[in-house]
């Protein structure tokens, strides 16, 4: 069974990348049915980059203030997705496609007719090796495979702050393991969080829900808010053959103090969606680590050499979480 699909790129202020993401586009073994770019720009860069190259079934959509930010682009979007296409796929704007990304991740639909949601791999984020077995406290071992263990979580480990789940579930005081930890096997793993910059879903299912606007602006979150809700509904995977690399464009980012604000309160927004009615050790251990992730960033304040990145992103994430006392967020 086929399965037309369309392509939605949202994008801000980044008129090269999404240049060199859509020359990867034209790469591909199979071509998005549609291409749908959504532009937020406050300038006429990114316009006049696509005016100068063309590429096929192209479609360019300049959003007014209304409709800027993330979730607002991405919902624009969907709706100006034709009826004949039948997966909607999402590519975040500083991301390279290797040339059979998409004939892989929309084969998964064929493979897993149950997918609601299919995710593509990261290959450029981390360093996999095929495992030693060692059980080295250094590493994460998963399904034959290791990885550096980041410092965090050998020290949630000491402090029995560990996730309770695999990677791609959200345990049940938040901060797991996030797809960067399913290794680099050629599998598909059923998850229920997917990241959206690199995401695919039925076109059918934002029938039944849309992206949460609560998450505005840049969004910190929104895909794992979106994942859980959808993942209640059915299926999602993740195709560790959809390659592509993220190359983590800064520009049209919020400043450290408010992404560091969006951290704390975000990610208890998340939780909560997942989780409305916590044990009281699940609450306990959802702020205990939360302390733990703002110290460790912390000590970047004297360590890293962006020192004041490191401060107002502590200082942001620390007013985050004290908010969090008198100012919920209200879930949608």
């Amino acid at each position: 069974m086929n399965h037309p699909f369309a392509l939605v790129i949202c994008t801000y202020m980044r008129p090269k990348a999404i240049l060199t993401l859509l020359k990867s586009v034209a790469q591909q073994t199979l071509y998005p049915d549609e291409l749908l770019i959504v532009d937020g720009s406050t300038n006429l860069d990114t316009e006049a980059v696509l005016t100068a190259n063309t590429f096929k079934n192209l479609s360019y959509f300049k959003v007014d203030a209304a409709n800027r930010g993330l979730t607002k682009q991405r919902n624009f979007g969907i709706k100006n997705v034709s009826a004949t296409s039948q997966v909607i796929c999402f590519l975040d704007d500083d991301v390279v496609l290797e040339a059979d990304y998409f004939e892989k991740l929309i084969s998964t639909y064929k493979a897993y007719p149950d997918a609601l949601a299919v995710g593509g791999y990261i290959t450029n984020d981390v360093q996999w090796e095929t495992s030693d077995y060692s059980n080295k406290a250094s590493k994460f071992y998963y399904d034959g495979w290791m990885r550096q263990e980041p410092s965090r979580f050998k020290i949630r480990k000491l402090l029995g702050l560990q996730p309770d789940t695999p990677p791609g579930y959200l345990p049940t005081f938040a901060h797991g393991r996030s797809i960067g930890f399913l290794p680099p096997s050629g599998k598909v793993y059923e998850v229920e969080q997917i990241m959206g910059g690199v995401s695919s879903y039925k076109k059918e299912v934002f029938k039944k829900i849309s992206f949460s606007t609560y998450f505005e602006g840049y969004g910190l979150y929104e895909d794992a808010d979106f994942s859980i809700r959808l993942a209640k509904l059915g299926s999602l995977y993740i195709n560790t053959n959809a390659k592509l690399a993220h190359y983590h464009d800064g520009s049209g980012r919020p400043n450290q103090y408010n992404y560091g604000k969006m951290v704390s309160r975000n990610s208890w927004y998340v939780w909560r969606v997942k989780y409305p009615n916590p044990t009281f050790k699940a609450r306990f251990k959802y702020h205990a680590t939360e302390v733990l992730l703002m110290a460790i960033r912390g000590t970047n304040i004297i360590t890293s050499k962006e020192k004041l990145h490191a401060l107002t992103e502590t200082l942001g994430r620390k007013i985050g979480w004290i908010s969090l006392i008198f100012n919920k967020p209200k879930i949608q």
